[in-house]
Order: C-alpha cells, then structure tokens, then sequence
C-alpha cells in the first residue's frame, strides 16, 4: 500500500517543520544559498558544508542530512534541472533514502524555488518516496523496517500528474514484489492464483492457455520447456483491458521463467542463484498493464504472459530435439538454457494473431546484454527507426535507460539449421542478444516490435528512482512510451 498524500500550497515555515521527524528539503540547483535566506534551518545546513568545506552546488551529487533542533532530521538536495532525468531520480532517491533508512511512518517533502519549478520537484520526490517507502517481501522472524504511511508535500499543490505517478509506482512495486518472492512461493501455478486475483481487483477478462490446450494447439516451442516440470503448471496467461472509447491497441508480452535451473544444460550453483527472478519480465508486463489501469490510459491491452519453470527431470527437453512452433516453424535445440526465446515465440505468435498496433515483449533473456550493457541501462530491439527512436526517447525521459541494438537480416545465417527451420541460438554465444531477437521476430506475424532485454531489472545498490536491488526497470518507461505511441 503506498503512502496517503497530503498536500501544501504554501511553502515549508518553521512551524510547520517543528511538526515533522523527518523532511526532505529539495532545493533547485544555485552555487550560493543566496535566493534561500528563509529556507527554514538553513544555517544549520550552511554550517554542515562549512565544516566540510563543501560547496552549495555539490548538494546534487551527494545530499547532506542535518539534526534539526527539535529532534527531527532533514535531508537536502539540490536537483538540477539541465541534468538528465535518471541523475535527478538518482540525486532525489540518495536524499529520501537517508530519512528512509530509520523507516518513518510519516515523511514530508519540501520544495523551493519557481512555482513551475516547485512543481516539477514534487513530481519525483512524491514518486521516488513512493516507490521506495513500501517494504519488498521478508521472511525474517522480525521483520524489519515499516511502510511508510503517509507524504506531506510543501509548496507544490496539485502539482499535476499525481495520479499518474501513482499508478506508475503501483506498477512499479508490484513487479518487485513479485520478483522478490522466493520460488516455493511463486510456482506457476501459485503465479497463476495471484494474477487471477490481480485480474478481479482490475476489472480485467482472463483466460489461461494451460498444456492440455497448447498441445492441443500445436505450440511445441513453450511446451518443450514446460513439460521437465512434474507440476505441469505451467500456462499462458492473456488479460485483456478495454477502456471505453480505446481505438489502440498495444501487446505486452513477457516471460514468465518462475525458477532456471538450464535443464539438461544444468547451470552452475553461482549462476542459478537468483533464478527465481527469471520471470521478471512478466512482472514488468503486468506492472506496466496494472499502470495503465489504474490511470485509465485510453489504449486497449492484451498482456501475455508466459509462465512456466525450466526444470531438469527425465521429461526435460534436450539437445538435438526439433519441435514445431505454434506458426508452424520448425526449430532445432541446441542449449536448453535458452529456454526464455522458446517460451515467448508461442507466446508472441498468440498476441500477433490479434493483431495489435503495437507489440513489446519483456524478458530477461540473455547474459550478453549484461555483457554489452552492465546493469544500468537495458538493451531494446525494434522494427522500425521511428519505434526505436520513441524507445530511447522513453528512456530518457522516464529515468529509464535503454540503448538499441541492431536487428538486421544478415545474423540470421548464424541460425541456420541442417535439419529444421531455424537453430534456437549457437553454442558459440557471439552476439546471443541480437540472434535471440533475431529468432523471435519470426514469431511476431510481422507486426511493429519491441523487444527489452532486461539486462537492468536488478542492481546492486538500487537505480534512478528505486532504492532496492530489484528495479522494477520497463514499468515507468512503459507507460510514457504508451502515451507518446498514442500522441503519435
């Protein structure tokens, strides 16, 4: 449950501060306290940078928290508004986190400077205490920390687009929540109850392609991965969200891997570790679509999301099997550790046939993506310049960061196969990020295309915006990229 919001028009005073134990105070960028003489406590900051022969202007990349004389804590930043958006969430994020940290139930936030600029402020700080003042899942005998309960804004009324900073954080927090479960906890099948509930709560129509009905529907590629697991759990799961007056229509479709073991192609121990998180991409999708909801974005969504565990059992696919694909496409296993690119081909060849203006598909897919890129930005594939473009342009603007790859013909002929249409990847691993959207495009019944590579849904340490190590990146950056499609 995110945090009530209260709202000030006036700006913070030093009665108003005495009544809170902790504020973070967000100054607009200046190389002098000059325009804040009646910033409240404002000697008791300028002192701290004294002392620390720090200048005002270093506020922005390292923000200062001070003792207030009634016992409280202030925490303050200066956030510069040339700076890109993901360095302004990061500076914000820095300076909520130092109050954070004694897990208040109350938090307020002070802004200063122009009324347009005040406004703007209040925007991130509301969403970076938001997403950040809400407690992933524990399992601790005591658990620790509490969720924060309530946000006082100063100076910044309305500011505009609260709502929508809601529902982004709504949609942010659920995709870590569900990431963070531990994998007795999250099989396909308990996934499947969550998302049915989700489903009641959002008013969305559901329906589940379980086995039984993708045997029967010949989608070999998602059932080659699915049948190693003794549950026989897994399903293909659509929600469907139909506003009224929608004339668009987007396809978000992510994998939804709830443990990788690699199958036959067992995974070492270091490399297992964490796999629980490999549905992470459904996550994103369903966060990205509960965002969307919750703001009444007037676009129709379909969400596919492919769940499933890649076990390794004597039912397990293997090495040199072919299976045939929903579309009829022939396809040659060469590693069973890339079953993410078999789940989603079934899965998008589904979505495509609906025909969408628009599809994008979520996945931690591949450990070259984290080689090309770290973990601080993901790494998207498109159909066209113009979609890409828009991509990278979401990025920025949402805090978000992606970077395109190249999705030319002539990688295919790594993919060629002796014995059926295409090879599922190569032994060899050359550009596996590329070859992998290489390989699901042709499931895509050549509509407009994103492909993510979540190569940023974790990071030690948090990032932008999020404190925690599981991001919950693509949330955000779905849904200023859904807007912008629909301004198009």
């Amino acid at each position: 449950m995110l945090a009530k919001l209260e709202q000030h028009a006036d700006l913070l005073r030093g009665n108003d501060a005495a009544r809170h134990r902790h504020i973070v105070m967000v100054l607009p960028k200046a190389d002098d306290f000059e325009p804040y003489g009646r910033v409240p406590h404002i000697e008791a900051l300028r002192r701290v940078l004294a002392r620390r022969k720090k200048k005002a202007s270093e506020l922005g990349a390292a923000p200062i928290t001070t003792d207030l004389p009634d016992g409280g804590l202030a925490s303050w930043v200066m956030i510069d508004d040339a700076k890109p958006a993901f360095e302004q969430h990061t500076a914000m994020r820095k300076a909520v986190q130092a109050l954070l940290g004694e897990h208040p139930r109350e938090l307020a936030i002070a802004v200063f400077g122009s009324a347009d600029r005040r406004a703007a402020l209040a925007r991130i700080a509301v969403y970076v205490a938001w997403v950040n003042g809400v407690q992933l899942p524990q399992r601790k005998k005591k658990v620790e920390g509490a969720t924060l309960g309530r946000v006082h804004v100063y100076g910044a009324r309305d500011a505009g687009g609260y709502a929508q900073l809601r529902a982004e954080a709504i949609g942010n927090v659920t995709c870590r929540e569900l990431t963070a479960l531990p994998p007795n906890e999250l099989t396909p099948g308990a996934y499947r109850s969550r998302i049915r509930k989700l489903a009641r709560e959002h008013g969305w129509q559901r329906e589940e392609y379980d086995l039984k009905r993708l045997r029967k529907l010949g989608a070999g590629a998602f059932v080659a991965v699915a049948q190693g697991s003794p549950a026989q759990d897994a399903a293909i799961v659509r929600l469907r969200y139909r506003p009224r007056g929608a004339r668009k229509s987007v396809a978000l479709v992510g994998k939804g891997i709830c443990f990788d073991t690699g199958g036959h192609n067992l995974k070492p121990a270091r490399y297992m570790h964490g796999m629980h998180e490999d549905m992470n991409g459904s996550a994103v999708a369903l966060g990205a679509l509960i965002a969307a909801t919750e703001a009444r974005v007037p676009v129709n969504i379909d969400c596919w999301l492919a769940i499933a565990e890649n076990h390794l059992s004597p039912l397990a696919y293997r090495q040199n099997e072919v299976v045939t694909a929903l579309n009829g496409t022939t396809i040659e296993i060469v590693h069973t550790d890339a079953e993410g690119r078999m789940v989603l081909s079934d899965t998008l060849t589904l979505a495509g046939r609906q025909k969408p203006d628009v599809m994008i598909a979520y996945a931690t897919l591949t450990g070259s993506m984290h080689v090309a890129l770290g973990d601080r930005y993901s790494g998207v594939f498109a159909t066209s310049d113009e979609l890409g473009a828009a991509a990278v342009a979401a990025g920025r603007a949402s805090g978000e960061r992606v970077c395109v790859f190249p999705l030319d013909e002539d990688y295919d002929s790594a993919l060629d196969s002796d014995i059926a249409d295409v090879k599922q990847c190569t032994l060899e691993g050359n550009a596996d990020h590329i070859l992998a959207a290489r390989f699901l495009k042709r499931f895509t019944e050549d509509r407009p295309w994103l492909h993510v590579d979540l190569s940023g849904s974790s990071c030690k340490g948090g990032l932008g915006a999020v404190a925690t190590d599981i991001t919950g990146f693509g949330v955000a950056w779905t849904a200023l990229l859904i807007d912008r499609l629909l301004e198009r």
